[in-house]
């Protein structure tokens, strides 16, 4: 189970993995190729000459599946961890349509052949269990939904793939570990 870390950790995570294997000789465009995990803001303020592959977290959703499962040997008494999916658009931004739909399918290409990030691939700062795993799928996101994201974000569309990683899994602390804060009872004296 992850710290509060984690969100940002698996999408740090999954765009460093992508630029560490992107073979550059292999796919050339004008200028430097960028990969970021970018926010609403840096999306909207994104120049067009800047050609990269961005990783965007559009929304965050409790896992229905797992809402209030606990996990095998999770100390009795304590709060299940918080499990979560994260929805996130992946878009290749380029100056010519060959590199973009290129970079776009290399990237697909590499998360369909290693659909899971283990512990070797998080980042250490969300302070990951050894047996912590993000499963990496490509999400269902109607045409409609997918205008209403780029509606809100102010650029133009972009090309874009929408992935769903899964399940993560945060918190979830035994009850002990909470500090008082109030007394809740109060005891007087019972004369017969």
């Amino acid at each position: 189970m992850a710290n509060y870390r984690a969100i940002y950790s698996v999408g740090n995570s999954l765009i460093t993995w992508l630029k560490n294997s992107y073979p550059a000789q292999q796919i050339s465009g004008n200028g430097p190729f960028e990969f970021k995990l970018v926010s609403s803001g840096e999306l909207a303020g994104t120049d067009d000459s800047n050609d990269g592959l961005y990783l965007y977290l559009y929304r965050v959703t409790v896992n229905e599946h797992l809402r209030n499962a606990k996990l095998p040997g999770h100390p009795i008494g304590s709060r299940p961890p918080m499990s979560l999916d994260l929805h996130y658009l992946l878009i290749s931004w380029a100056d010519t349509a060959e590199i973009e739909h290129v970079v776009m399918g290399w990237a697909m290409e590499q998360i369909y052949n290693n659909p899971v990030l283990d512990i070797s691939a998080l980042t250490p700062d969300a302070l990951w269990d050894p047996g912590d795993v993000i499963q990496l799928i490509p999400a269902e996101l109607p045409t409609e939904d997918l205008m209403r994201v780029w509606d809100a974000l102010q650029p133009a569309y972009r090309l874009s793939a929408s992935y769903i990683a899964r399940v993560l899994r945060v918190g979830g602390r035994a009850a002990t570990d909470r500090p008082v804060a109030t007394a809740r009872t109060t005891y007087e004296e019972i004369r017969p």
